[in-house]
């Protein structure tokens, strides 16, 4: 199953880290007390072994230590000096055979022996302790020295408990505090008493209710001016509609129509911008991929061609140099077609608009798209305010929405490119370049 609990991930990683170390301390108390008890026990074989060298021992003496006695682990042999065995304290026990002088560990099929030999004038004695008699007092060692430490587990499990619930306090509280916040309340919170790993959290959520009420605010900015603009269209609309019903001759009518037909035809080109313009708003990372800037400007060339033919406007690429960008098509269409669409719709009839690609010479290079026109123009002064939303220059007789660079703007902000307005060819016109990072 699952575990969800921050508190029960802590307490049983800490646990199982303290159990762990608790293992392996007692796997080094238990050779330490297994070295410990083999030194302590070599030196008694080797102890027994010297006194028992010097005394006369006779295969028809009773054995000078009880064979009944459980509690002495050690055993005897005494061995002639041609091999000969003639004395040994546990006859009836599988006992490692002569084997060499000094100490040595003998395997036999009652288990591991220690052995230690020592030779006199006319016998070997031999002294043998099973090592697992060793093994056992380590055991024991080591238990009696943990044993505590595993008793203290459940307390030290209770501790860690209540002190990670007790650490864990500020995130309740923070919690507590924005499930309590309402619906429009946006203000910072308060990192007063978090603790510093929790501060990080705190500053995040706070730099995403700046941004959120950013986007909020630009959204209200955007739904009152869409108002305010929707309602002079309508209005015009329901006024064009009530000269139709007045209309008494044909021409009146046919006049009529023609007024509400243009006026409807504001109204669509006003909310395709409004739809443009929320869709570059603020939202989740847009899906980005390369494509070719200069095949998006001859489509987008080729898809206005009827609306400056309509003109008797020269719409042509004058350059198409291959170069490779990154983001989103669509909205770079939408960029490049707002660009061309507004030069055309402000050149007077019969002029020329170009619209070129080209590479940069830098390293890395870059793509740039220029249009270029030859109507009006934009003094030097309004420059920066056309790209506010809504905006249009005073005295301006062309129809529009006053959005088309407002989205030109935000979709070339969030494609890291750059914006320069200047003049056309000669002093006349408008010439827009737009920069872009190549791919």
């Amino acid at each position: 199953m699952k575990v969800s609990s921050l508190r029960a991930r802590l307490l049983a990683w800490l646990l199982g880290g303290v159990v762990l170390v608790g293992v392996l301390g007692g796997l080094v108390v238990y050779r330490n007390a297994l070295a410990e008890a083999s030194a302590f026990f070599d030196y008694h074989l080797k102890e027994t072994a010297l006194i028992l060298r010097d005394q006369p021992v006779d295969y028809h003496w009773p054995p000078p230590i009880p064979s009944n006695n459980a509690a002495y682990d050690f055993v005897v042999q005494v061995w002639t000096l041609d091999g000969e065995l003639i004395y040994m304290s546990r006859p009836h026990t599988v006992l490692p055979t002569f084997t060499t002088i000094g100490f040595s560990t003998v395997n036999t099929s009652s288990g591991q022996w220690r052995v230690y030999g020592t030779e006199s004038l006319t016998k070997v004695v031999q002294i043998a302790q099973p090592m697992s008699v060793r093994r056992q007092q380590a055991a024991q060692l080591a238990l009696r020295t943990l044993g505590p430490f595993a008793l203290l587990v459940p307390v030290l499990g209770l501790i860690v408990w209540l002190a990670v619930g007790h650490a864990l306090q500020p995130l309740q509280r923070l919690a507590r505090a924005v499930k309590a916040r309402r619906l429009n309340a946006l203000e910072p919170l308060s990192d007063a008493r978090l603790p510093d790993e929790v501060r990080p959290l705190v500053g995040s959520l706070n730099d995403l209710l700046v941004r959120l009420t950013g986007a909020l605010d630009r959204e209200r900015a955007f739904m009152a001016d869409a108002a305010h603009e929707l309602r002079t269209p309508l209005t015009a609309l329901h006024l064009q509609l009530g000269a139709l019903t007045r209309a008494g001759t044909e021409a009146e009518r046919t006049e009529a129509m023609g007024k509400l037909s243009e006026g409807v035809q504001r109204a669509i080109r006003l909310v395709e911008q409004m739809l443009a313009m929320a869709r570059q708003e603020p939202r989740a990372e847009p899906v980005r991929t390369g494509f070719a800037l200069d095949e998006l400007g001859r489509e987008v060339v080729a898809e206005l061609v009827p609306l400056a033919d309509s003109r008797q406007i020269d719409l042509g690429m004058s350059e198409a140099q291959p170069v490779m960008v990154r983001g989103e098509r669509d909205a770079v269409a939408t960029l490049i077609r707002n660009l061309v669409d507004n030069a055309v719709r402000y050149t007077p009839d019969g002029g020329r608009v170009d619209v070129s690609v080209e590479r940069s010479a830098g390293t890395p290079a870059r793509g740039l798209v220029r249009v270029v026109d030859n109507g009006p123009g934009i003094p030097p002064e309004e420059r920066k305010r056309v790209f506010d939303r809504f905006y249009r220059k005073p005295g301006t007789p062309s129809p529009g929405s006053g959005l088309g660079l407002a989205i030109v703007k935000a979709i070339a902000t969030a494609h890291g490119a750059t914006i320069e307005l200047g003049e056309g060819a000669g002093g006349q016109g408008l010439a827009v370049t737009i920069d872009f990072p190549a791919e």
